[in-house]
């Protein structure tokens, strides 16, 4: 597996802004909750400052995985993506073998992922099964009731 994480442009950017809000806006608020804390004065009975001090920590492994992540990062060129093939970044129109219901998603990284926007995983299923594939491939989808098949309809950016 690659050490690289794959992002566009729209979703390195969240994960960067979201990073720089945990620095500049939850790091001095929760030392300025320590440091209130510890005024009130024995530590030792004091579940203002655990609390605190237990937030704090969790937010640090928090930047330092976001920090990891970001440092991996690397944006796509679309550009030089091949469209006769689903690759991430693929809007991809499918349709089930069985029922013949037709659907169309974006293939993204894991952290893009939103079913809402119709934007599903490359590590999902259905995009581990779509990837590779072209127009008229059938795609065989593990999913926990068995095997679905999906036709690839089209491919496009």
């Amino acid at each position: 597996m690659s050490d690289f994480a794959y992002y566009t442009e729209e979703g390195l950017k969240k994960l960067k802004d979201e990073l720089h809000e945990m620095k500049t806006v939850q790091r001095p608020r929760i030392s300025e909750q320590i440091a209130e804390a510890r005024d009130k004065g024995d530590l030792s009975e004091n579940a203002e400052y655990d609390a605190a001090k237990e937030a704090q920590g969790l937010l640090e492994m928090k930047i330092a995985k976001m920090e990891e992540l970001v440092s991996k990062a690397r944006i796509i060129d679309n550009s030089l993506i091949d469209n006769s093939k689903v690759f991430i970044l693929s809007r991809v129109k499918i349709k089930n073998v069985n029922n013949n219901m037709e659907m169309e998603y974006t293939l993204v990284a894991e952290s893009e992922a939103d079913l809402k926007e119709k934007k599903i995983s490359v590590d999902s299923p259905i995009g581990k099964g779509l990837l590779g594939k072209k127009v008229g491939d059938i795609a065989d989808v593990q999913t926990p009731n068995g095997i679905i098949k999906f036709e690839v309809m089209d491919i496009a950016r």
